[in-house]
């Protein structure tokens, strides 16, 4: 279990803005009267959207206000969920899926690319500042591994050379194209099908 960092630069404030309060209602209308606190997850994530990628303590005190709840039971969906970043890791993370499919195809090769590319450990901002990196369990797209998420983007079927493309363009702040880097459709077997090809009924 990897034990999530709390940043000790923290602001002072933290208010949504214009359009993400507006999301913050809508959000809200979608849970029965008296059970508002329902929306915790949703605003953490608008949060973590509109804050760089991360959640500071003054947004989880924000959100408490909002939706009339404690403090302490907004830090503590925080600090529980992975999804959730509690300190700075750049205008771009990259998740790297090490779980079986993704590594026995080669998923800590793309581990090696992040250590020589970003940083030596897992959540250490690269040397500009503009990303950084963490292994994660299962991002559900095992037939196309290995694969990393980042942001909210997928980029699959990948190696240690294509990681490091990737990984130069987002430090020259660039930004790569998501899907396969083997020219797949989604999830389509390579060179057509190889299972199923006959219609017995035609």
């Amino acid at each position: 279990m990897t034990i999530k960092k709390i940043s000790k630069d923290q602001p002072d404030t933290f208010e949504f803005s214009a359009e993400n309060m507006l999301e913050t209602k809508k959000i809200i209308k979608n849970y029965p009267e008296g059970k508002q606190q329902s929306a915790v997850m949703a605003l953490l994530y608008l949060v973590q959207k509109q804050n760089n990628n991360w959640v500071p303590l003054a947004a989880m005190k924000y959100i408490a206000k909002i939706l009339e709840m404690p403090y302490i039971k907004v830090y503590e969906v925080a600090t529980f969920y992975s999804m959730y970043n509690l300190s700075p890791v750049g205008n771009y993370f990259i998740q790297i899926c090490t779980t079986t499919p993704c590594m026995i195809s080669g998923a800590y090769k793309l581990v090696e690319a992040c250590k020589e590319k970003i940083s030596t450990n897992e959540r250490e901002l690269s040397k500009n500042k503009s990303c950084s990196w963490m292994e994660v369990e299962c991002l559900g797209a095992c037939v196309n591994g290995p694969m990393i998420q980042i942001n909210n983007d997928y980029f699959e079927d990948l190696d240690k050379e294509k990681t490091i493309k990737i990984i130069d363009q987002i430090l020259k702040g660039e930004k790569p194209k998501p899907g396969s880097y083997r020219g797949r459709t989604n999830s389509a077997p390579e060179n057509n099908r190889k299972t199923l090809t006959e219609n017995k009924n035609a």
